[in-house]
Order: structure tokens, then sequence, then C-alpha cells
């Protein structure tokens, strides 16, 4: 590890914590979900564990029973206005759809979120996964995945057009001559592609970091190439060491023929760290959580990762046959995931809704402090992350353990940044901030 390589935390916030029986839990708060108050509370607890950014998964249908879970919610993008204005430094992470939006209109909303943040927006880039968000915008099917992707290609080609239709020193302000922006400055999206028609320019300047962070999610074959094409960061899940390094070899060994270097892309695994003051105690909250669990709703789950309805099978019994991954339209990398860590550990269906809980994929592991550190920094020095998704099982205790136990373990190792010495989301990350396409042709 070079000396001046540190670790990047992202804070993964999913309404009462990540497991899906935290709203059970007593130290949980699922009456406030809808209360502002309450996530600013988080993200000024992630923002005093100088973590680098804060995200929200995001999705345009209701996910699973909201019977048995605390589902619903706000918006992202408006939600992160809102704790835009109570932080300074945390980066500001939001999902948004390519497959259920326009260029233009969502051009628009992240070079706000940008400019109102002072340059702390993040995009994570999906292109949704379930039929019933299809069937929310007027489809009564998914578009195939790999179609998916090409819109999210050419949606991506857009949004930066947008991004880039006003040079950094389009506005000139001489009050003297009337004179606001130079309009040669200004110029023209004027795209037209297979899926879309945009002539711009877009009616917000250049923001501050010129794009935002650009995020991404997937682990099939399509979303891996993606990711090598575009995205700075890559929020992924892999339960063991050695599948975190086959993956972070195969991600970064893409990126040079986009000509790309390997610290252009950072990998963030996901994990739930389930967090107590002995192993015995982080091992009892586990089960804890696992006995408050429905196994109607974690059934349903998984039913919806497997593209299987599983209804009415004996909890106690194994997996029925699978369909093959090629033949799933949804989230193929999760149906993977899942398929093969029944396989690998011979787990019943109860065991599989329990080990799915807190991580619904993502690697689960309850213990110390001392001992979550020891993990995060093997997977960081053994070529598996260059940081991690941090998703606290119940929230907000979760979170705050994470920040007052594990964060000063990883300082003192130091591992882990002891203030902020960047002002935007791309300088906590490394990044660079793009040069403005049209600056390129005229220098």
């Amino acid at each position: 590890m070079t000396a001046d390589r540190t670790l990047h935390l992202n804070a993964f916030l999913m309404n009462a914590g990540h497991h899906d029986a935290a709203w059970r839990h007593p130290d949980s708060r699922p009456e406030l979900i809808t209360d502002l108050r309450y996530f600013q509370d988080l993200a000024r607890t992630a923002e005093r564990g100088l973590l680098d950014s804060i995200f929200f998964a995001d999705g345009v249908a209701l996910w699973g029973k909201a019977r048995h879970n605390a589902l619903g919610g706000f918006e992202p993008l408006t939600l992160l206005s809102a704790i835009a204005a109570v932080t300074e430094h945390i980066g500001l992470i939001a999902t948004v759809s390519t497959t259920f939006n326009e260029p233009y209109n969502l051009a628009r909303k992240f070079a706000s979120l940008d400019h109102i943040s002072g340059g702390r927006a993040g995009w994570n880039i999906v292109t949704s996964g379930t039929v019933d968000e299809a069937r929310n915008f007027n489809r009564d099917e998914h578009l195939e995945h790999h179609l998916r992707y090409e819109r999210a290609r050419e949606f991506l080609d857009v949004t930066t057009k947008l991004w880039d239709s006003w040079e950094d020193d389009a506005i000139v302000l001489d009050k003297e001559r009337g004179i606001y922006a130079d309009t040669d400055k200004l110029h023209p999206a004027a795209h037209r592609g297979e899926h879309f028609g945009v002539a711009g320019p877009l009616n917000v300047p250049r923001s501050p970091q010129g794009y935002p962070l650009l995020v991404q999610a997937g682990s099939s074959e399509d979303g891996k190439e993606f990711a090598a094409r575009y995205a700075e960061a890559v929020f992924t899940a892999q339960q063991t060491l050695a599948d975190g390094q086959t993956f972070y070899k195969d991600l970064k060994s893409r990126l040079a023929k986009y000509g790309r270097a390997e610290s252009d892309l950072l990998v963030l695994p996901g994990i739930a760290p389930v967090i107590g003051s002995t192993e015995a105690e982080a091992k009892a909250l586990e089960q804890q959580l696992t006995d408050l669990q429905v196994p109607e709703y974690g059934l349903a789950q998984l039913s919806g990762m497997l593209n299987v309805d599983l209804t009415g099978l004996p909890l106690d019994g194994p997996l029925p046959d699978l369909p093959e991954e090629r033949d799933i339209n949804g989230n193929k990398s999760r149906f993977t995931l899942v398929a093969e860590l029944a396989r690998r550990d011979g787990l019943t269906l109860r065991q599989l809704i329990a080990r799915l809980g807190a991580g619904r994929g993502h690697r689960v592991f309850a213990g110390t402090p001392e001992q979550i550190a020891d993990q995060l920094e093997e997977w960081f020095t053994q070529g598996a992350a260059d940081g991690f998704n941090i998703m606290a099982p119940v929230l907000p205790t979760g979170l705050t353990a994470f920040v007052d136990h594990v964060v000063p373990i990883l300082q003192r190792r130091g591992l882990f940044r002891t203030e902020y010495t960047g002002a935007t989301l791309r300088e906590n990350y490394g990044l660079a901030r793009p040069v403005n396409r049209h600056t390129k042709e005229s220098v």
C-alpha cells in the first residue's frame, strides 16, 4: 500500500436500516422516515466521521411488501437538496434511472444540486430492474437488459453534452456593457440519436464539479463494461475476499481500452457491519435481528431476486431449480450472487433469508470495532477494494457506532483521513474535474 492511498467510505442510508427487520428493533426510528430532520441528523453523523459521501438508493415502484417493512420515503434529489443546506463537506449521491427519465431534466436537476451544495453531487446511474417500475411508466414489460444499457450509454452521452453546454467562463457579468454571458461560450447539445433528440443548451450554468461524480452499481457483463467506460466509483457486492479480488482485478483491467487509468475508478464493495463491544454482543444483535424477520417478507424478496415464485415452499427445504442467468431480465448480478451463495453453503430457504436480511447479497460481518476495521483493512490492502459502502443494519445506532468506534481505529492505522482536504466530492475522492469538451476544442 502506498503512503498516500487511503480508504474512501460512503454511508448507504436506508430508512430504518439495511436489515429487513430493522424497523422492529427498539433502537430504530421507522416513524421518522418521512421526517427531514432524521436524515439531516444521519448526514451530520456521517460528516462528523469525515466520510466521503452519503448515498440513497431509489426505485420508481414500491419495493417489497409494505405490510412487513418500513418502505417508501423521499425522492432522493429532493432530500439531498435539503441535506445540502445543513452540511458542508459530505458528498451527496442520488440514484436516478436512465430508463424512466429524460436527459435534459436529469442534467438540470444534478447541475442544480451541485450548485446548491457547492460541488458535492453524485449520480448513481441505474437502468432499473423490475417490471413493476416499467408498469408505472406506461409499459407492460421491462426493456430488455442489453437495450437498457444501450439507452443508458446514449443517455449519459447526452447529459455530459448538456453539462458542457456552458463553458466555465461563459458568465462575464459586464454590467457596464449590459452583457451577462458570452454567448459564444454557450453551445447546443445538438444530439440526435437512437433514443434521444436534445437541442440544448442546458438552462443551468456549468456547476462546480463540471459533472457530478458518476457512480454505477451493476456487476453483470453489461454493467462492468459500462462502469469501465464511464463510472468513477462502483458500488458492488461480493461475499468473499477472493470474489472481491476477482471483481476488482477484472474491472480495473477493462479501463485501459477506454484510455483510463486504474486510479480513475474506485471500487467500493458493500458491507453491513453488525457492531458490538464484544464479539458475543455483535453476534447477539445479529441473532436478534434474524429473530425479528418475517419469513413471508423474506420469501417475497428472495422470489424477486431469483425471478422464481417461492411462495408455499418449505422454509427448511433447499432452493428449487433456478432459471439460467441469460434468461434473467432484472438484476443479473444479484441473481448470480444469491444463487451461488445458496449453492456454495448449502442453505435452506430459511437460512438464505437470514443471510440476506441485513445486506440483500452484500457482505455482512458481525464483530467488534477492531474486527470490523481488520476486515476493511484486509480487503483494502489485498486488492479487493478502494473503500467501502457502509450499510448500517439499524439506523441511527449502526451509523453512530461505526463513526464513533470504527473510524478512529482506521485513522490510528493511517488508513483514513483525519480532516477533509477537498472542497468538492471529486476532490475528496481524489478524482479530476472533467475538462469541458468545448474548452478542449479551443485549446
